[in-house]
């Protein structure tokens, strides 16, 4: 038995690693190659894995380490700023899709909880896939990334409801009291884990990491992520929910970062092995014969859902491309779909053809969910610009109306106001330079108009908007935002509305660079970098570099686009080709003891210059620091002196302090 699941896990990794090889080549996701090799050595291909249970568990393993890690990334705080998506995104997306499908189905086969039952197949969206892709593409932190993130939270809540309503559907008797205790436990257990966040893991890992033990560490973490998740699959929920419930307790220790490099290893490993299984599930001969059926479910599935995740969205204040953007990434079923289908075949609530439909069309929105995602910025500006979305944006005009800065000119217009956004704008306010905030977090904007921020609710990505901030008579546009896909527009937008405003833009990503600058931005700040340079700008400045030396290397990092650091090799004389010869300069310092010699004489009596050939640069006495001291000055128990020269008159000098020979 155990070379067989060897030998299955060798076939599998021959197989991915080939079939994503060539889709490399072909620029196709690493992801649709996992699925790929699933189909063609499943058990409804070429056969060389016939049992799939023991993949199956570790694909369990892989989704619940991908939830622990985006838990570790997410934070409570994250979490808590995203409550509008949960809630509000999350609850309206499951209530419109089951009572649409419902609605559709019930057309077709005219029966009530049959239809419901579907319902509750389509309301629920890939978490797996989904986070995988916003964190491949950098967009978690994104406005669309977060709504999307917020109906993925609920939706996977949604689990416990869904499965205790089944036996209800298929007509067996339901005790309402026992569901409603075992909401309640649930709700109970989310809570403490939730309460441990702040006082119990941390004191733990605590205690832990004062072994100094990397293998007691790694090996507690894994304890915690999978301990938790059994402990609320326990409780009904699901053991991904209970993975990432698992991962915000860890993001709120100082040990989340060393915990999120320990996991990811195993996380990538797993992962693989997930969609593996998700390929295994197809059969392509029955999706060969009803291949008509399957390509008009997934059709009704894609419409369904991009309808219904736009529509959510927008409910909860997204502007209408952001809302697109999020319908077609929640567009595809959901891998805990495949757990209700099953429980709902024995119920009886489908048959085996319907599953086998199911299942294929489910497998297919998968398939084609990276594709959908990547075709997903044009296709959401090109619906965003119908008039009827224009019409609907028209509609949620919140601030960008009234008291537009129609007739600014010669000002600064800041697209996000986060942590970079807030900072200039503190600056720009105290030298009196006229600056504008664009934002699109409703709350933010209200808040900061109450304190007099000149701030307006707005999608940056809109000309409109943009022409409404008077971009034409702009001097300079700062974006400050986590959307790539939006920063890009924007850039494009604005280069195309005034060709001379100057652009500067942060990213965190480096490959988005040159990308921007081909759009028109004239500097673009990728947060990687600056925060190497402001490194090893201290770093040579402990090294007595001068000051000019190391402002003129960071100029020239900077001024090509940061080529210098992008490069493999560095050259030295690309970045020290005026400094090739630097003077190794020591600083050393001399306390005086009780009874010195050095006590109550000045620096010119004491001859210290002469007689060991060292410059005294400081005094610290107390709390007072005399720099250049002059000659006359008079040395006093308890000084610290502070000098310089070569390492052999420093010694002479320490020497001569002390009263040696």
């Amino acid at each position: 038995m155990e070379y067989e699941f060897l030998k299955s896990l060798e076939v599998i990794f021959i197989a991915s690693a080939a079939v994503i090889l060539l889709l490399y080549k072909l620029k196709i996701p690493s992801l649709i190659g996992f699925i790929i090799a699933g189909i063609i050595i499943g058990p409804h291909g070429v056969g060389l894995i016939k049992d799939t249970h023991f993949i199956e568990m570790l694909a369990e393993i892989g989704v619940i380490l991908l939830l622990f890690t985006i838990g570790i990334e997410f934070s409570m705080a994250k979490l808590f700023r995203i409550k509008k998506a949960v809630l509000g995104g999350g609850g309206s997306q499951v209530m419109f899709t089951i009572a649409a499908s419902a609605g559709l189905t019930y057309l077709a086969i005219g029966d009530v909880n049959k239809s419901i039952f579907f319902g509750f197949l389509y309301a629920l969206s890939s978490t797996a896939i989904v986070l995988k892709l916003l964190a491949e593409r950098g967009e978690m932190d994104s406005p669309h990334g977060h709504t999307m993130v917020g109906i993925l939270i609920f939706q996977d809540l949604c689990i416990v409801p869904l499965m205790l309503l089944i036996p209800a559907l298929s007509g067996d008797s339901i005790d309402v009291m026992d569901v409603a205790i075992k909401m309640g436990t649930a709700a109970f257990i989310i809570a403490v884990v939730l309460l441990s966040a702040r006082w119990i893991v941390p004191a733990f890992l605590h205690q832990v990491v004062r072994t100094k033990s990397r293998e007691l560490f790694l090996t507690t973490i894994i304890l915690l992520c999978l301990g938790i998740a059994l402990l609320t699959s326990r409780f009904g929920l699901s053991l991904a929910l209970g993975a990432f419930l698992a991962g915000l307790i860890i993001s709120e220790s100082e040990y989340a970062h060393q915990a999120l490099v320990d996991i990811l290893p195993f996380k990538d490993s797993f992962m693989g092995l997930f969609f593996v299984s998700i390929g295994m599930l197809m059969n392509l001969e029955f999706v060969f014969d009803n291949s008509i059926i399957i390509a008009e479910v997934v059709a009704l599935i894609f419409g369904l859902k991009i309808i219904t995740g736009t529509s959510s969205a927008l409910l909860i204040g997204n502007p209408p491309r952001t809302a697109i953007l999020a319908g077609l990434g929640l567009a595809q079923i959901g891998e805990f779909s495949f757990v209700l289908a099953i429980a709902g075949k024995a119920a009886g609530l489908i048959t085996e053809d319907f599953y086998q439909i199911f299942l294929s069309s489910s497998v297919v929105t998968m398939i084609v969910t990276p594709f959908l995602l990547n075709a997903a910025p044009s296709a959401s500006e090109w619906i965003a610009a119908r008039p009827l979305m224009k019409k609907l944006a028209g509609k949620r005009k919140v601030f960008e109306g009234d008291g537009a800065p129609r007739k600014r000119h010669d000002h600064v217009i800041i697209v996000g106001f986060g942590l970079n956004g807030k900072n200039l704008a503190k600056v720009l306010k105290e030298a009196e330079i006229p600056y504008v905030v664009l934002e699109m977090n409703s709350d933010t904007v209200r808040e900061m108009r109450k304190k007099g921020e000149p701030i307006h609710y707005g999608d940056g990505a809109s000309k409109e908007i943009l022409h409404k901030m008077g971009i034409e008579k702009a001097r300079l546009l700062v974006i400050a935002i986590s959307d790539p896909i939006s920063t890009r527009r924007i850039v494009s937008i604005a280069r195309q509305s005034n060709r001379d405003v100057y652009i500067i833009v942060r990213t965190r990503y480096l490959i988005e660079v040159d990308e921007l600058n081909k759009l028109g931005a004239d500097e673009v700040i990728p947060e990687e970098f600056e925060t190497s340079i402001e490194i090893f700008s201290r770093v040579l400045h402990r090294y007595s570099f001068p000051r000019n030396a190391i402002l003129d290397m960071v100029e020239k990092i900077r001024s090509n686009s940061y080529t210098a650091l992008r490069s493999v090799e560095i050259p030295r004389r690309h970045l020290f080709d005026k400094y090739e010869w630097l003077p190794e300069i020591e600083i050393d310092g001399y306390r005086l003891p009780e009874g010195s010699q050095l006590g109550d004489r000045t620096i010119k009596e004491l001859q210290i210059r002469k007689k060991t050939g060292v410059t005294i640069i400081a005094v610290r006495r107390g709390k007072e620091v005399h720099t250049n001291p002059a000659p006359d000055f008079r040395f006093k128990q308890g000084d610290f002196i502070l000098f310089t020269g070569d390492r052999e008159n420093m010694n002479t000098a320490l020497s001569y302090f002390r009263g040696e020979p």
